[in-house]
Order: C-alpha cells, then sequence, then structure tokens
C-alpha cells in the first residue's frame, strides 16, 4: 500500500514540475522578446500597427479582432514577408505559445517592433468581426 502512495506521489511532483518548467520557459520567452500588450495598450496603438492573427483560417473567419489579417501559424514561415518590417506588428492567437513562436520568429529575421496581446484572444474584450461562417 505505501508503495502505491510512493508512485501517485511522484507521479503529482512530476506533473507539477512539469507545469512550472512550461510557466518558467513561457516567462524567460516573454522577457527575451519583449513587447506584451495589456488589451487597453493593444487597442490605443493598433491604429498605427498591422495587426496580424496567427490562428487557422477557420477561427479566424468566425471571429477577429476589427483591422486584423490572418497570417496563421501553419503558415507563418512562409507568408511572414507579407508583413511589413518597418511598422508595429501587434500578434494575437488563442495561445500564448503560438504566439510567442510567432514573435521570436519575427525577430529572429530582423522585426524590431513585434508586440503581442498579453491575453489570449478569448479574452478580447474590443471591437471584432464575425461571421456566419
Amino acid at each position: 500500500m505505501n508503495s502505491v502512495f510512493t508512485i501517485i506521489n511522484v507521479i503529482l511532483i512530476v506533473i507539477i514540475l512539469g507545469f512550472g518548467l512550461n510557466w518558467l520557459w513561457l516567462k524567460i520567452q516573454e522577457k527575451r522578446v519583449g513587447g506584451k500588450l495589456t488589451q487597453k495598450q493593444f487597442e490605443e496603438g493598433k491604429r498605427k500597427a498591422q495587426i496580424i492573427d496567427v490562428r487557422e483560417k477557420t477561427a479566424f473567419k468566425k471571429k477577429h479582432i476589427l483591422g486584423a489579417r490572418n497570417v496563421p501559424m501553419t503558415m507563418f514561415k512562409y507568408q511572414y514577408q507579407e508583413i511589413r518590417p518597418d511598422l508595429p506588428v501587434y500578434l494575437y492567437s488563442d495561445s500564448q505559445v503560438l504566439t510567442l513562436r510567432a514573435a521570436r520568429f519575427l525577430k529572429k529575421h530582423g522585426y524590431k517592433k513585434v508586440y503581442w496581446l498579453e491575453d489570449d484572444f478569448d479574452q478580447w474584450k474590443g471591437q471584432t468581426k464575425t461571421s456566419k461562417y
């Protein structure tokens, strides 16, 4: 009976450690890339920036931030040249991991003004465009 509890404790510790390391990795990536914006900051600066939605096309077509363009993460390395490097880039998606991956990619390719929405898109309270499809 003791060995069962020991195994369960080890499994729980490994799971908690995994979540902790994932959280730490995300925080380190945020610091390295820089540019996290609150919803208010995103809203205030979006008129002077390129808003890029890195979600897939079906999610983009259903609902997206007004004025955003879709460059899906699955096609990002092929389509990132469509994004102008001389203007600020505002990124968002349903996942901070995808958003940070896109931000790192752009920084690696010489983009200087790369920012992303602090919250995931499902928490966005600003203007959106929706579709019936």
